[in-house]
């Protein structure tokens, strides 16, 4: 059941010219009707690749300025989320948070722990401004769903979104671990169908949000995979909509 209102909890800005443009396009052409957008190209994802297996990091600052202008004159219908880069002072969010709405932390592209003083530092801003912090954890110590738990324990006021179906594609341990976690929701991108429906039935459809991660992975693909699962039209709405209004502290339209 994939009918509108849709929101698209997860997408990003490619650093290409026509960029905003072509995501705008995407969006009607798939029927989203919002989406929240982070900086993309932050890595080459072949170094990315790498450090998923590897290890490593990067120290580089993804172009939050391009997403803030690119969901300037939208009305709303693009929503700026800020990716952080915890290598720089926390000071640098705090300054520019006021103009987004919402937090993205990877270790996998800047590789510090989730328990470390400088992303909890992060946290505590997004605390203070009402942020919901969108967490890309990876099969590492110190970054894992684990250390996430531990870090949304730390801040039982922040709501946390573990993106892309946890890690790897059929990620069930990611779901016991976060299932006595209300202030942990799931975002689907990436994972299987089986990991989509047993989300839905072990978390409730109220702790499942609807993501792409768009441009690596069409909206179209996603769409289909709670068509595919037979996801009732209650369940849709709370996944596609009303659980990221919550999420950025809106009043559902």
């Amino acid at each position: 059941m994939t009918a509108r209102p849709i929101l698209d909890f997860h997408m990003r800005l490619a650093p290409r010219v026509g960029a905003r443009a072509r995501l705008l396009s995407t969006l009607d052409e798939c029927g989203l009707d919002r989406a929240v957008v982070c900086a993309g190209g932050t890595i080459d994802l072949d170094r990315l690749s790498c450090q998923l297996i590897e290890g490593g990091h990067v120290e580089t600052d993804p172009d939050n300025d391009a997403v803030l202008a690119a969901c300037g004159g939208t009305d709303g219908r693009l929503v700026p989320f800020y990716f952080a880069n915890p290598h720089r002072a926390c000071d640098v969010y705090r300054d520019r948070a006021a103009g987004f709405r919402g937090l993205e932390i990877s270790p996998a592209v800047h590789g510090i722990d989730l328990l470390d003083q400088s992303v909890t530092a992060l946290v505590g801003v997004a605390e203070s401004f009402g942020h919901s912090v969108y967490v890309v954890c990876l099969a590492r110590q110190g970054a894992g769903v684990a250390d996430l738990v531990t870090l949304a324990r730390r801040f039982p006021a922040v709501n946390f979104v573990l993106g892309h179906s946890g890690i790897g594609n059929i990620d069930f341990y990611a779901l016991a671990l976060i299932a006595d976690e209300p202030n942990i929701l799931l975002e689907t991108s990436g994972g299987y169908t089986c990991v989509a429906e047993a989300a839905l039935r072990r978390l409730g459809a109220d702790r499942v949000v609807f993501g792409s991660e768009y441009p690596l992975q069409h909206p179209a693909v996603e769409l289909a995979k709670f068509q595919a699962i037979g996801t009732t039209p209650d369940q849709w709405r709370l996944v596609a909509w009303d659980n990221a209004h919550r999420l950025l502290g809106e009043e559902k339209p």
